[in-house]
């Protein structure tokens, strides 16, 4: 069977050294043939397949009908929403590609996976949900403690810097660079100028 393997970090601090030795070691010892390797860094598995390059490029060779089975590590390198999950395995299920998840051994061309990946794409987003559900939790709490949330203010120096930038005519970006700030604080800035 011909494999196409798709590896995914969250965050450039991570890295795919322990996902993709184990996707080689399967599908070396199962006879399959790797038709190609698609990593995506540093992008949520919230994102989309046209967020996701890799993602992409990966799913247009099975379109091509150039893969009999897509691999990953685990659930959660091809997606953490419930929408996003079933909607891949749904176009991989319409042209006959099969997906192998290493952690689980779950191999959806049974019936069996089938139904075992439908159930865990739901686990997945009941985890998402928990997190989200646990940092709003944080967030109230640090908010009822008095605590500042967000980006500290700018200095009086820099807000000043800011204001002459954009009064000189130069764009956001680079009155972004110049003061040292992003380009939504100078947006803040650019917009509490015409408002006054």
């Amino acid at each position: 069977m011909r494999v196409a393997i798709y590896a995914r970090v969250s965050t450039g601090g991570q890295t795919v050294e322990n996902q993709l030795p184990k996707l080689h070691t399967w599908a070396q010892a199962a006879g399959h043939e790797v038709v190609g390797e698609f990593v995506d860094h540093a992008i949520s598995g919230l994102k989309g397949r046209s967020k996701r390059p890799a993602l992409d490029r990966m799913l247009k060779l099975v379109a091509q009908r150039k893969v009999d089975v897509v691999a990953a590590t685990e659930l959660t390198r091809l997606g953490r929403s419930v929408a996003h999950l079933a909607q891949l395995a749904e176009e991989l299920r319409a042209l006959g590609v099969g997906l192998f998840v290493h952690s689980m051994g779950l191999d959806t061309s049974t019936p069996a996976g089938q139904l075992l990946y439908g159930m865990l794409s739901l686990v997945a987003q009941f985890e998402r949900d928990l997190l989200v559900e646990r940092t709003h939790a944080g967030l109230d709490r640090a908010r009822r403690q008095g605590k500042r949330l967000g980006r500290p203010p700018l200095s009086p120096w820099t807000e000043r810097r800011v204001v002459d930038l954009l009064n000189g005519g130069a764009t956001v970006a680079a009155t972004a660079r110049a003061a040292g700030c992003c380009r939504m604080t100078v947006d803040k800035v650019k917009r509490a100028m015409h408002a006054t």
